[in-house]
């Protein structure tokens, strides 16, 4: 049979469009900040609110665990990796934000903040004060704004290549409310201008896609449009972000009801899923609105009355709860990134990402034993193939608690009864297969 054709090129255009998950870590949150108020040591000045709150309201892990609804007897172990986490590396991801965060202001004050933050971002690179992964999120393409957000981006990038030679491992570009995939490619086209001019290398400036608009979701022909959107950034797309607010608002939701658990939400992101799903495109959730912020301040040298202290706890413990439940969702629902508005959401973030990881430990790593095993005494294929999903999906969930903190390597390897190699290699398949 001839090794090109229709169906041989068909095949090839398919496995290009729908490479499988991709392999390196997915950060578990993105936390918004806005533009003129990035400095190149935020995400460590976050870590030590975050750690002021959980003192706080959050001081014992019994406490905290009945605060935000974290089984008891994960309240020890859970609650000693938050403290370890905040203290290491309290946020993963961060968005310097020039959208929604900054707001409209004079051209000129935008052209500052632009260069100025971009010059912080270059000290922390060399100071190693960044988090992992971190971008900039510029204004809508549409008409009224396309020249102001082109102008922030050329700018950043500009500043940055000037002050660091190149960007920092894990950036990204993320572009709000895309409906339009010459959106997309207008950004791309300009991105591979800037790269080749600046001397950076080709195709090294990432893209992320906010979905929050409904024409994201359903465009004008009936189709879901979010492939094609992907395709537009020709291979720079790296994720794919919902925005809980706005698409609720563009469906006449009524602000009250705007919250990530209505179900106009939820379909929304299995559309996601079932758009990208194979694609590599990492799926991000939205934020929880409602803050864990404390409603009374006392007077300056004054102590707070009890009272008002009770009121202070109640609201934060509400928030957190909240929080903490539209995590959860989340993470059940297959999305496992999200964002973080606050400080104070960083706890309950972790609490429910490493509460989540840790139930599940022992039973996937039994199961994963167990499929192995009857893979080695099998002797035909095809009972290993239709379990290979789903030892796959194991793998995954295992790598995925492992790359967010919630277990450690050797933890893993042990509850699953593999080797640190087996798990490094990512591939259901491969185990069938080792010597």
């Amino acid at each position: 049979m001839p090794e090109s054709g229709p169906l041989p090129n068909a095949n090839q255009v398919f496995n290009r469009t729908y490479p499988g998950e991709r392999a390196e870590r997915q950060p578990v949150h993105t936390v918004y900040g806005g533009g003129h108020l990035f400095r190149s040591d935020t995400t460590r000045r976050l870590g030590a609110l975050a750690q002021r709150a959980l003192n706080r309201f959050g001081e014992t892990p019994a406490g905290f665990a009945a605060a935000v609804g974290l089984a008891s007897a994960q309240a020890e172990s859970v609650y000693t990796l938050i403290v370890e986490k905040l203290a290491r590396e309290p946020v993963e991801d961060y968005r310097i934000d020039f959208e929604d965060g900054y707001g409209r202001r004079p051209d000129a004050e935008e052209d500052g903040d632009a260069t100025r933050a971009a010059g912080e971002v270059a000290r922390g690179m060399e100071d190693g004060t960044l988090p992992p992964f971190i971008g900039i999120r510029i204004k809508p393409l549409n008409e009224e704004l396309r020249r102001r957000s082109v102008k922030t981006l050329e700018l950043f990038i500009e500043a940055l290549a000037a002050a660091a030679r190149g960007t920092p491992p894990g950036f990204v570009v993320t572009l709000p409310k895309i409906v339009l995939p010459e959106q997309v490619s207008d950004v791309t086209d300009r991105l591979s201008v800037l790269e080749e001019r600046l001397g950076l290398p080709a195709g090294s400036v990432p893209l992320e896609l906010m979905v929050e608009m409904p024409q994201a979701i359903l465009g004008p022909d009936g189709r879901c449009p979010l492939l094609s959107l992907v395709a537009a950034g020709a291979g720079r797309v790296r994720g794919a972000h919902f925005g809980t607010y706005d698409y609720t608002a563009g469906l006449g939701i009524s602000a009250p009801y705007q919250r990530m658990s209505h179900p106009v939400c939820d379909l929304a992101k299995g559309a996601m899923q079932v758009a990208l799903a194979g694609t590599g495109v990492w799926l991000s959730d939205g934020a929880t609105a409602t803050l864990p912020v404390a409603p009374h301040r006392p007077a300056e040298g004054e102590a707070l009355a009890a009272e008002l202290e009770a009121g202070n706890r109640e609201s934060v413990y509400r928030a957190w709860a909240m929080h903490f439940a539209d995590v959860r969702h989340s993470l059940e629902t297959g999305f496992y990134q999200g964002w973080d508005l606050h400080p104070a959401q960083l706890p309950t973030r972790y609490a429910a990402v490493f509460g989540f990881f840790r139930e599940g430990l022992e039973a996937a790593g039994a199961r994963l034993r167990n499929l192995v095993a009857r893979a080695a005494q099998a002797t035909v294929s095809g009972d290993v193939f239709d379990d290979a999903a789903t030892g796959q999906g194991l793998l995954n969930y295992l790598l995925r608690a492992v790359n967010s903190g919630a277990v450690s390597e050797a933890e893993a390897v042990a509850v699953a009864g593999l080797t640190r190699e087996d798990l490094q290699r990512r591939d259901f398949r491969a185990l069938l297969t080792r010597g």
